[in-house]
């Protein structure tokens, strides 16, 4: 079976559907964005632009949520 991967341009709430354990991680990032009003229309991207990361620290997160 085809591992899915996680993508900045995936809204948070199919993220944390898609890997449930990436709560964590973007807890770890400063991104409380699980009960956030835009988690579902926000993509990832999006809302860490919003908080102030680095495209570099994006990329790090996304890639942080691929290794689960």
């Amino acid at each position: 079976m085809k591992k899915e991967l996680i993508n900045k341009k995936m809204s948070i709430l199919e993220i944390i559907d898609k890997k449930p354990d990436a709560i964590e991680i973007l807890l770890e990032f400063g991104l409380g964005c699980v009960g956030c009003a835009f988690s579902e229309v926000e993509n990832l991207e999006q809302g860490a632009l919003s908080h102030g990361m680095t495209k570099k620290e994006i990329d790090q997160l996304v890639e942080e949520i691929n290794k689960l």
